[in-house]
């Protein structure tokens, strides 16, 4: 298998397909992104391991081989930046390299899966396959069928899926899909309460997760998936379904501006030291 993207979640699908005992190939075309991801997935094994949830890490790295440009394989799945794009150049360039039968799958949790389909000639193999962060840690994928994707590939993705330990659920092919279309209309409302003053980071927080039992509040969460992240999907949500309820609050835009990402940047609505 291929993986496409070594950042935090193209790490963890690779680590979790290493961790089933698969041989996974990693890319990534940004210069020390293996090397950094390699890196995660080996402290990310190791807290695992203290807890015995997981194999010896060095067992589970021995399976993952970096490569420097795409190679052969039975499965792709793409994991790069929510970039339509950059996800569709590397669709065009999987077709191209990969065996016929091999199914190209994407990680993207709102591009129209059909899009990245019209770049291949094989679109009866192209899929979404959406996992959740952190990838060792969430069960669920969410799996996405364009209009043209066959039921044998559904059906491989799927059982995939469970074998890696995961819960698949089927959507269909709309901008955003099941997950962010009722999650990112959530965080933006979050953003707004604090955009107007309504109350503070924290209180906004702890009201959200004591209130409606949640285990992370919604602004802890957009610092975990990344708030330019989060602005991608709310503009793919919005010309997708043409509709300016989806369109990121203003200071949502404001704290990507000033580079405020979450915790990749290491502030966010939080602080990450």
């Amino acid at each position: 298998m291929l993986v496409v993207g070594a950042g935090q979640m193209g790490g963890g699908i690779a680590q979790v397909i290493a961790a089933s005992g698969r041989t996974v190939y990693l890319h990534d075309a940004a210069p020390g992104a293996v090397e950094r991801g390699l890196e995660t997935m080996r402290k990310s094994l190791q807290r695992l391991a203290a807890k015995g949830e997981a194999p010896e890490p060095e067992e589970v790295l021995g399976r993952v081989e970096p490569v420097e440009d795409l190679v052969e394989a039975d499965l792709m799945i793409e994991a790069v930046v929510e970039d339509a794009e950059v996800k569709k150049d590397i669709f065009r360039r999987a077709d191209a390299m990969l065996p016929v039968e091999a199914i190209l799958a994407s990680n993207t949790s709102s591009i129209p899966i059909a899009s990245l389909a019209a770049a291949t000639n094989r679109p009866d193999r192209v899929i979404g396959m959406h996992f959740f962060n952190p990838v060792p840690v969430m069960a669920l994928v969410e799996v996405v069928r364009a209009q043209e994707t066959s039921d044998e590939t559904a059906a491989a993705v799927n059982r995939l899926a469970t074998e890696l330990g995961k819960t698949a659920a089927e959507a269909r092919d709309f901008p955003g899909f099941v997950s962010n279309r009722i999650l990112m209309p959530f965080i933006n409302e979050a953003v707004w309460a604090l955009h107007d003053g309504v109350a503070e980071p924290d209180a906004i927080d702890t009201i959200a997760k004591l209130g409606f039992n949640h285990p992370i509040g919604p602004l802890a969460l957009a610092d975990l998936i990344g708030l330019d992240t989060c602005v991608a999907i709310m503009e793919v949500l919005r010309e997708g379904l043409g509709d300016d309820k989806y369109a990121p609050c203003p200071l949502l835009r404001e704290h990507v501006a000033a580079d405020r990402l979450g915790r990749k940047s290491g502030r966010g609505f939080f602080d990450y030291p």
